[in-house]
């Protein structure tokens, strides 16, 4: 991910006041490397002190395709420096407010004594002057704008430009990501059904259209040494159960090759899949849990029911490096006041308390056939729970909530599933989730990252609504 960034000033004060711009621009140098440092490519057009500096800063920025500005006010500065470097490159700007200290040593400033000197400390320290003109003149123009208010050292100012930098990455990434779908949707869940067009203009993915045809001609091709190899890939990610049959492993084993094939020759980054075949295609949808568990957990999520939405989400998670696992609500527990949410189907090694079991099924429920099936809870500590929604006009928003996975009793039934606890309670959560209109999947993710997730949400130019 590329992302720009220039400091303001104004050329008139730098013969006024001695070192003035040699400090400014070492704390420009520190900004920019201690970005550089949190995973961004950084174009740096330096200081723009004039209306013609500002024009190549605008070329520079659009040459090189930045994603994201970061516009470091050093000190006060016309806005018209400003305005068309913005304009041109067309993205959205996070304005830096930040002071070198979070106090100013009053008492040594005014022992000064010189007021020359002294407004030239001043200057180097009142970066707060500028913001309300450009904000002025971004809300009169339409530009998307963000703030960052701080000094320094601080590293709350420090952490909310590092949410801005993930979230601009995996902006980045969504844009990048080729989405498989494979198969159709699960007959009758309506709220399941997505337009593809309007995820693409939404996040800038493409989407490949898969046959079943094709993962059975890849797994006909298999080899005995490929299935040997997974079959060792299985014991060692997975703890598996001793009621798994040899055959139901190499069945698997044979399946989660060819998907790997699948992934690798049409370059995907996430897929959603369902099927209700016969004879070899139900062989192949009916063993597909376990390989698709292994491509979650090496960035690749899946999601099952083709629930398109969901498998979005589940790679935003991923993205953001918090895992993303396919869920949906099991139950509530109104005397812990918690809410299960859980799902058969894969599962995210990054987030699982202690190992994922690989478990046998008699039977997939409402799903045909048997099979192997994963069983885990998702890591005790803070949560966030995340929906790609879309409205009744069409329009796609990101609906996410804050919680915690709590340790209790789960449900071994082969499938995914934890106890989540929620600051509203699991009625206001059931309650408010409920009525924001997502589908019943949504993807889990570890850690508190709401944050994040409203920064995406700007960076995309859609809306984000917080449930707790």
């Amino acid at each position: 991910m590329k992302a720009g960034i220039f400091s303001i000033g104004l050329d008139t004060y730098w013969p006024q006041f001695d070192g003035l711009l040699d400090n400014l621009n070492g704390y420009h140098a520190e900004i920019r490397d201690r970005i550089g440092d949190m995973g961004a490519e950084l174009v740096d057009a330096g200081m723009v002190d004039n209306v013609e500096k500002a024009g190549a800063a605008a070329e520079l920025f659009k040459k090189e395709d930045v994603e994201v500005i970061f516009l470091f006010i050093s000190t006060y500065a016309l806005s018209s420096t400003v305005l068309p470097v913005v304009q041109k490159t067309k993205v959205p700007v996070v304005m830096l407010n930040l002071q070198p200290v979070a106090q100013l040593d009053y008492e040594k400033f005014n022992a000064l004594g010189d007021r020359g000197v002294m407004t030239g400390v001043w200057l180097e320290h009142c970066q707060s002057c500028s913001v309300p003109e450009l904000a002025c003149v971004f809300n009169r123009t339409g530009i998307d704008y963000h703030v960052v208010t701080g000094y320094l050292q601080e590293e709350e100012a420090w952490q909310e430009i590092q949410d801005w930098v993930d979230a601009a990455n995996v902006a980045a990434g969504m844009r990048e990501n080729r989405v498989g779908v494979l198969g159709h949707y699960y007959c009758g869940m309506l709220d399941v059904y997505s337009d593809l067009t309007q995820q693409s203009a939404t996040f800038g993915n493409h989407f490949q259209l898969l046959e079943m045809c094709e993962v059975y001609e890849l797994r006909k091709a298999v080899t005995d040494d490929e299935v040997a190899t997974k079959v060792a890939e299985l014991n060692e990610k997975f703890e598996v159960s001793a009621e798994c049959e040899q055959a139901e492993i190499e069945r698997a084993a044979k399946t989660s090759v060819a998907l790997d094939k699948l992934i690798d020759k049409h370059n995907l980054g996430s897929m959603a899949y369902y099927y209700e075949g016969a004879g070899e295609y139900e062989n192949i949808v009916t063993s597909v849990i376990a390989g698709n568990t292994l491509l979650t957990g090496r960035n690749i999520p899946v999601a099952g029911e083709c629930e398109v939405k969901n498998v979005q989400a589940m790679k935003i998670m991923d993205l953001f490096g918090v895992g993303g696992s396919f869920s949906e609500f099991y139950l509530s527990d109104f005397v812990d006041d918690v809410v299960y949410l859980g799902h058969d189907g894969p599962a995210h090694f990054a987030i699982s308390e202690g190992r994922v079991a690989l478990v046998p099924l008699s039977v997939y429920h409402g799903k045909p056939g048997k099979g192997l099936s994963v069983q885990m809870t998702v890591q005790h500590g803070p949560v966030t729970i995340l929906s790609v929604v879309t409205r009744r006009d069409g329009s796609v928003f990101l609906q996410f909530a804050e919680g915690e996975s709590v340790p209790g009793p789960i449900l071994q039934i082969g499938n995914t599933n934890s106890r989540y606890k929620f600051s509203i309670g699991a009625k206001g959560f059931m309650n408010d989730w409920s009525k924001g209109g997502p589908a019943h999947h949504c993807a889990i993710g570890v850690g508190h990252i709401g944050d994040k997730i409203e920064k995406l949400g700007a960076l995309l130019g859609i809306e984000v609504s917080r449930i707790c």
